[in-house]
């Protein structure tokens, strides 16, 4: 594996204008520009909302279209969830864009039933994992940072990727978290969170970070909004895993 230069845009999304978030996001990516990855948080252009009537797009919608044209253009990956509707069913959906076409997608797998997502959203029943530059990156959705045992790490990712729209009365929750799922994976995790209020009133206040195999914060948690670049050095991981083999050890009781 080569060094990683990741991209983390957080920033105050406007509530269910998908318009006005990808015409703002636009100004952000061009700041990003020579990265690796790019990553945006969740439902990066309408906000968490459960109006999926109204804010979910086709797959070859506004908001993918935008992902593949703007990866083209920067010769990079992005990703973020976008509220998707296929046949009948509504999706929160993680997509992964690569110089110009859709490499990888993932649906969140545990809806947040405090929210009533389950009863508006489809879960996802497989998890993914894609490469850049040799690393392989496994993108989880919010949520998802609660289950470890559908996070555990059987040696098939270098760097977890949870996008977010983490609500700052249960930040603490959210910091922890990044850091328990870094170490007892022994790799690299990146959170990327919103800030500002939703529709419904729920305060953000971001605290994107990017957490090391041994718990500790690379970058982060950030409070304002903006673009956070960051060099991800592949060794951390080998020289965390050939002391640990915690993975292997798993592994072996399982089988």
């Amino acid at each position: 594996m080569q060094h990683l230069n990741v991209s983390l845009v957080q920033y105050d999304i406007i509530w269910e204008d998908s318009n006005a978030n990808l015409e703002y996001l636009d100004t952000l990516l061009e700041i990003a520009r020579g990265s690796d990855l790019i990553i945006l948080p969740e439902m990066f252009n309408t906000g968490f909302s459960m109006d999926a009537a109204t804010v979910a797009q086709k797959d070859d919608g506004q908001a993918v279209s935008w992902l593949c044209i703007r990866s083209g253009e920067l010769e990079t990956t992005i990703m973020g969830s976008v509220a998707i509707r296929e046949e009948g069913r509504y999706y929160n959906r993680c997509y992964i864009a690569s110089e110009g076409e859709i490499i990888a997608q993932y649906d969140k797998r545990n809806c947040f039933t405090y929210a009533g997502e389950e009863k508006i959203y489809t879960s996802g029943n497989s998890q993914v994992t894609f490469e850049v530059k040799g690393w392989k990156v496994k993108p989880l959705i919010c949520y998802d940072l609660r289950f470890p045992l559908w996070c555990y790490n059987r040696q098939e990712a270098d760097l977890m990727v949870f996008v977010a729209n983490w609500p700052e009365s249960r930040i603490i929750h959210w910091d922890v978290l990044l850091q328990a799922r870094a170490i007892e994976n022994q790799a690299f995790v990146i959170g990327v969170n919103r800030l500002g209020s939703d529709g419904t009133g729920k305060a953000h206040n971001g605290h994107s970070a990017i957490v090391g195999p041994y718990g500790n914060y690379v970058t982060g948690p950030l409070t304002k909004a903006g673009v956070s670049h960051a060099r991800l050095d592949p060794s951390e991981i080998s020289r965390y895993r050939a002391m640990f083999h915690l993975l292997d050890e798993e592994r072996m009781k399982s089988e």
